[in-house]
């Protein structure tokens, strides 16, 4: 592996990549590059992997590295300069920094799939990287969030017998932190998101490869009604946090109440906390410590016993929604 300071692949198509950004940094971390996960038609699908200098509790959280659906070193470069892998790596999680994949060559759901197969290469891979394979949660931001909730929400099962020892993984999590993220693309600020307009950006292209052109209405609903967290039905979800702010310019506020409707009345345990003002970069921070804690309960209660996030009430700004549930069950299927 790769840990040295300097990335281990050469960027492309990113003017940002010729200025060699140094983010802040504690650096209470060892930082590995460029870790191939999976393959798509030929393209290497990459991680970054940060391990604690200090004490390793065994347990791993990936984080989905997304900005308008775009993954690449400089989207990451904002995670670390944020300070958010030094929030985790302090709490001794191993934090894999994973790249689904950009709007611009994969689809939505290509890019959740994606997701899927980082899970089940992680826990293949669990010994390698000193971390509990049932312990493995999930966080993101923005469109990061958006592609980490429909992974959590809609898991893939394993196979036992699938020769191929990746496939006999489930891609279960135990517990997921979301950050503004879009969760309703059917409703998205009073329109459908296929219609919503921002510069540079073609949501057309997140539905499908080629667009919206030739698409029937019943096309589109569907596959928007596919993208939506807020529109899966489960019956066992992993607890959530879920943070939003009211003054988002880009994602309604409504979009985190729909997610937060989804999952608890499946009595999924919810910590759900409204912020009136976007200060993301700092609450980013505080709350992956806050989730942590929540995170770590979920680890180390036993199966099919209550447990909550822990909690704190602060002031009238903040309100918290709890319930409880068995522990998602994750991992390698038993014969």
């Amino acid at each position: 592996m790769n840990l040295s300071h300097e990335p281990a692949v050469e960027m492309l198509y990113r003017p940002a990549a010729f200025l060699r950004m140094r983010p802040r940094t504690r650096g209470n971390y060892k930082h590995c590059h460029d870790v191939v996960y999976a393959e798509a038609h030929g393209i290497g699908l990459i991680m970054d992997v940060f391990y604690p200098k200090d004490t390793m509790t065994g347990y791993g959280v990936v984080d989905v590295i997304g900005s308008g659906w775009h993954s690449d070193r400089v989207v990451l470069i904002e995670h670390i300069g944020l300070g958010v892998i030094d929030a985790l790596c302090d709490r001794g999680l191993t934090v894999f920094a994973v790249s689904p994949g950009s709007v611009t060559l994969f689809t939505g759901l290509q890019m959740v799939r994606h997701i899927h197969a980082a899970i089940r290469h992680i826990k293949n891979r669990a010994e390698t990287y000193h971390i509990d394979p049932h312990c493995l949660g999930i966080m993101g931001a923005s469109a990061g969030g958006h592609l980490a909730a429909l992974a959590a929400l809609a898991p893939q099962q394993g196979h036992p017998a699938a020769h191929d020892p990746l496939r006999r993984w489930t891609t279960n999590i135990v517990a997921a932190g979301v950050f503004f993220p879009p969760t309703d693309l059917l409703e998205y600020g009073g329109q459908r998101f296929d219609r919503f307009q921002i510069e540079g950006f073609d949501p057309g292209r997140l539905l499908f490869h080629d667009g919206l052109a030739d698409k029937t209405d019943d096309d589109i609903r569907a596959r928007l009604t596919a993208l939506s967290p807020a529109r899966i039905r489960v019956h066992t979800p992993p607890p959530f946090m879920i943070v939003q702010g009211k003054a988002d310019p880009i994602v309604p506020w409504e979009q985190a109440e729909k997610l937060a409707q989804c999952v608890q009345p499946a009595v999924a345990r919810l910590l759900f906390i409204k912020k009136r003002a976007v200060m993301y970069g700092r609450i980013l921070v505080k709350k992956s410590g806050t989730w942590h804690n929540g995170f770590l309960r979920c680890c180390e209660v036993p199966d099919h016993r209550e447990k909550n996030f822990s909690t704190h009430r602060g002031n009238s700004e903040i309100e918290l929604i709890q319930a409880s549930a068995s522990r998602h069950s994750s991992g390698l299927p038993k014969p």
